[in-house]
């Protein structure tokens, strides 16, 4: 972060490194559980869970009321807090499940699939069990275990899928595997968490408690209501208005431009969240640490986006094989705005730790009610016109996003633009290598797998070389010491932060547990 904060720096490294083994290791284990599970079940049992998660993910958004964040973020925590919550998302985790149970039939019969209302049933009962573990897991997250936490989700889902689900749908249990695995991961892994902070039962519920946290939690569950129906409602409309082909080719589209910056959004915001809520109320480090993460976003996002736009009839054909043509103009359109997909989350996480939520909230309204118009209007000319409406919906939620983390962070929009100098030159300097690449491997008529690995690699190789070569230009003070940070790192040299009542103004480690 600053000077003096090489504790809470190197936690943070720790942190995002862990984060992303664990993410990396749950991607492979989840494409390995499903090739299995493949060969073993048919495509009817995977619709009907599918089915049943749309249900359930949507459900997910209000099932704990943004309990566990607040948590997290709150500057003085006491155990009566704690207590609260653990109280109150097991009671509201049990009132979803019932809810769920009582309407799985009108669910079954609004997505027409009769067999989605046992699923329903079962299912709705990962709530409750969720709702143990709530408390016990933003302790752990607060005192920046993350290392802890990402082999814990990678150990839990290998036994939930990959030894109980994979067994069962070996003895036949069709549809009942894929739902008992997924039961059997929640139930070890609140488990696991529970034993590891178990409940203090001092105060099972205090209403002074309850509304501290529900102030934030309100705010933080409305704005991810909004944003939810923001990265669905382009999807609805062109589904209503252009049909189920349009949809099949625009959704992979976007799930292709959105899968990077997703993956590395949810690590940057999982480790960012909690290491800025211990420095909220310190102005000055929370504007360097934003103004640093905004431009390692930029080196990282913007030069291969511009290689991906380039690439777009090659990524295509790699990923999504022949017949899928249609897609490449809408994943090119969508890709110029991947910066603005992966940089806003660097604004959500300075807003979240200081509290901004309801500020946050309607900003992400804002986001839904611009992608609602902009695809309306946009499918007239058909999915490439919705990819345009999505991607200014996405610019104007990236920079209303900025404009909070810069007034959080007390920055300008002149250092805002400032700090994406360096990648913004990094592109220009790189793009024309990675065309004559690609050009000149087209022309020979060269397999489109062999022109995206050469051509993506001459970007990466002229990349290095030129940031080795002039770092002060295509890397920037910012850029060169988040590189000199990540060259002294060590994984295993993480700090541990103990539990405290108070977030620990440095993150050193040594400050007293004030509960014991």
């Amino acid at each position: 972060m600053t000077r003096g904060d090489g504790g809470l720096t190197r936690r943070t490294l720790s942190g995002l490194f862990w984060t992303a083994w664990g993410k990396g290791a749950y991607t492979a284990l989840k494409l390995l559980v499903l090739a299995v599970m493949a060969r073993l079940l048919s495509p009817a049992d995977f619709g009907v869970v599918s089915a049943a998660l749309v249900v359930i993910g949507f459900s997910t958004i209000f099932s704990h009321l943004g309990l566990g964040p607040a948590l997290v973020q709150r500057a003085e925590l006491e155990p009566r807090h704690l207590d609260t919550a653990f109280t109150t998302s097991l009671l509201f985790g049990t009132l979803l499940a019932v809810l769920i149970w009582l309407g799985a039939p009108a669910a079954a019969q609004a997505l027409r699939i009769e067999r989605v209302e046992p699923v329903l049933r079962a299912l709705a009962w990962v709530f409750p069990l969720q709702g143990l573990a709530v408390a016990a897991e933003s302790r752990l997250r607060r005192e920046l275990r993350f290392q802890w936490l990402a082999n814990l989700e990678v150990v839990t889902y290998g036994i939930g899928y990959g030894v109980v689900g994979i067994g069962l749908a070996l003895a036949g249990w069709g549809v009942w595997a894929l739902v008992t695995g997924q039961i059997a991961q929640t139930v070890l892994r609140s488990g696991v968490l529970l034993f590891k902070q178990p409940p203090r039962w001092r105060h099972l519920f205090e209403l002074r408690a309850f509304r501290e946290l529900m102030y934030f939690g309100g705010g933080f569950t409305v704005a991810k209501a909004a944003n939810y129906l923001a990265l669905q409602a382009d999807n609805l409309v062109v589904g209503r208005f252009l049909g189920p082909q349009a949809l099949g080719f625009y959704g992979r589209a976007y799930s292709l431009m959105a899968a990077p910056a997703q993956s590395f959004g949810t690590v940057l915001d999982q480790v960012l969240f909690p290491t800025l809520a211990r420095i909220q109320h310190d102005p000055e480090r929370l504007g360097t640490a934003y103004r640093r993460g905004v431009v390692l976003l930029g080196l990282i996002t913007l030069a291969p986006s511009a290689a991906l736009i380039l690439l777009g009839p090659e990524v295509v054909a790699v990923i999504l094989g022949p017949g899928w043509a249609p897609t490449v103009a809408p994943f090119q359109i969508l890709a110029i705005g991947m910066l603005f997909r992966t940089s806003y989350k660097m604004s959500d996480s300075i807003a979240r730790s200081t509290g901004a939520v309801y500020r946050r909230a309607w900003r992400q309204i804002a986001y839904a009610a611009l992608v609602i118009v902009g695809a309306w209007v946009g499918q007239q000319w058909g999915i490439a016109g919705v990819a345009w409406g999505t991607l200014g919906a996405l610019t104007v939620n990236f920079l209303l996003m900025a404009e909070l983390g810069l007034e959080i962070g007390g920055m300008t929009w002149m250092e805002f633009w400032r700090a994406h100098v360096p990648a913004l030159r990094l592109t220009v300097a790189t793009f024309p290598f990675v065309w004559a690449t690609t050009a000149a491997l087209r022309r020979s008529e060269l397999p489109a797998p062999l022109v995206l690995a050469v051509a993506l690699a001459a970007g990466a190789v002229s990349a290095l070389l030129l940031c080795r070569r002039a770092p002060n230009a295509f890397l920037g003070a910012d850029g060169q010491w988040i590189l000199n940070q990540l060259r002294g790192f060590r994984p295993g040299s993480r700090g541990r932060a103990p539990y405290t009542g108070k977030q620990p103004a440095y993150g050193d480690g040594n400050a007293p547990a004030a509960v014991p």
